[in-house]
């Protein structure tokens, strides 16, 4: 039986950490092209197999720790925060979920608010004013755009009646949340960005004052758990943002054009991702916290009494019972 269980988990995992390997590769590629130059083209063919030499190179480094480090924190942060980035992608239909809970998005919420502690914990264990420094701008960070996706995802629930994903597929069937609810498509899409510390919100690693900020004392293997769960996060939210406003579509009589549906659509804003870091300088932290509390907030409640009030003005009926 528990080899039964080891099978399962690396079939679930595997594909993710090498979708998240190519990702790597596909940042390279699309920023080497923006910034007119080539990118990784010497290992493999056009570079196809550099990430597995990176991946290689990370891990049979010799892992170096601060004497005056933690030593439990040092260790066990980068662990936490992959097995949260894996455990994410249980409750995601793509197109079936390994792990099918009624309250899958809230699940996903949980558990992507529990990432923070990974990052404070390695500020903090690490020993040092700049780990520290972007540990305690992540947490801050965080915090404040989770209020947003949080408020969002409510004025959604208000749309579809229900807390799992597979609500979001069904309410979808006809037409796609992104037409009726762009403003609060648009504004996710920005607090995904902040929340997975992306350009041009990516003050938690930045070089130009905090010398990487959080993972600055981290090196070979450990940093590699890092890297891997950050990029990890990148396509869990734009898998995310497909199901909620984009439609997974999903096919009961052909699971494999689901799938193939869901990639896509999250390859595309993934592709976006690269575009936006391509594109922008970062935000001072005073732009940062601005954005999410003097824009996103009242906007979300706005729209939240909107969403809720309209159905009831129209046929005095709660949204829930349409």
């Amino acid at each position: 039986m528990s080899i039964l269980y080891l099978i399962k988990s690396l079939t679930y995992m595997v594909p993710i950490l090498l979708a998240v390997a190519f990702l790597t590769l596909l940042e390279r590629k699309v920023l080497g092209y923006m910034q007119l130059r080539k990118g990784p083209n010497v290992v493999g063919p056009q570079g196809l197999f550099q990430p597995i030499a990176d991946g290689v190179k990370l891990f049979i480094k010799e892992p170096v720790r601060p004497s005056t480090s933690s030593p439990f924190l040092f260790l066990m942060t980068p662990l936490l925060a992959l097995m949260l980035a894996m455990a994410m992608w249980a409750p995601m239909p793509v197109p079936y979920s390994v792990m099918d809970v009624n309250l899958s998005i809230l699940l996903i919420l949980a558990l992507s608010s529990l990432a923070v502690y990974s990052i404070l914990g390695s500020g903090w264990g690490s020993n040092s004013k700049y780990a520290l420094i972007g540990a305690l701008r992540a947490v801050a960070q965080t915090i404040s755009y989770e209020v947003s996706l949080g408020l969002i995802i409510l004025s959604l629930v208000i749309f579809t009646g229900g807390f799992s994903l597979h609500m979001f597929n069904s309410a979808q069937e006809t037409i796609w949340l992104l037409l009726p609810a762009w403003p609060l498509a648009a504004m996710w899409y920005i607090s995904t960005l902040a929340e997975t510390n992306r350009a041009p919100f990516d003050l938690t690693e930045g070089e130009s004052e905090l010398v990487s900020g959080f993972n600055v004392e981290y090196a070979g293997g450990p940093f590699a758990l890092f890297f891997l769960a950050e990029y990890a996060n990148i396509l869990l939210m734009n898998t995310l943002s497909t199901v909620l406003f984009l439609g997974a579509s999903h096919i009961p009589s052909a699971p494999e054009l689901t799938a193939v549906n869901v990639m896509t659509k999250t390859a595309l804003l993934s592709v976006l991702f690269l575009w936006v870091r391509a594109s922008y300088p970062r935000f001072r932290y005073d732009q940062l916290m601005h954005l999410t509390w003097k824009n996103f907030l009242p906007l979300t409640l706005a729209l939240i009494l909107w969403h809720a009030a309209l159905p009831i003005a129209f046929t005095g009926l709660p949204p829930q019972s349409l």
